[in-house]
């Protein structure tokens, strides 16, 4: 039996200290791994000690990434318990992050919008996932 895979989420950044708050201050990650000037990149690695995913945010060096394409770029979390949803958003908000509309007006029925300091948006979604 295969355990189940890990999943990384990647993308390049021009600021990577920009970032930390919001993913670690405001969704409550920890700095997993960092590194500096590996192949020209710096980058560092954000998730749940134990956890089956993080995130990777890399800078090449002189290279622009620039923001998000779209306000649709999203990741979403899905928080079934009303407590906890409550408390992840009311950690963005005293990080300093208020919430943004959202492009689809469907995440407004279920969740509350952020957006990070790049234009990438993470929904927290006040509900079950169901595949």
């Amino acid at each position: 039996m295969q355990d189940e895979p890990t999943l990384r989420v990647a993308r390049p950044t021009d600021d990577i200290e920009r970032l930390l708050p919001f993913y670690c201050t405001g969704l409550g990650l920890e700095v997993l791994y960092r590194f500096e000037n590996h192949d020209g990149f710096d980058g560092v690695m954000v998730g749940r000690s134990g956890a089956k995913y993080h995130f990777e945010f890399t800078h090449a060096h002189g290279h622009t990434a620039g923001r998000a394409p779209t306000d649709d770029n999203l990741l979403v979390f899905y928080i079934p318990q009303s407590e906890v949803w409550r408390e992840a958003v009311d950690r963005f908000r005293t990080a300093g992050f208020e919430p943004v509309p959202p492009f689809n007006p469907y995440w407004d029925r279920t969740g509350v919008t952020f957006e990070d300091p790049d234009g990438y948006r993470l929904v927290l979604a006040n509900k079950g996932w169901s595949a």
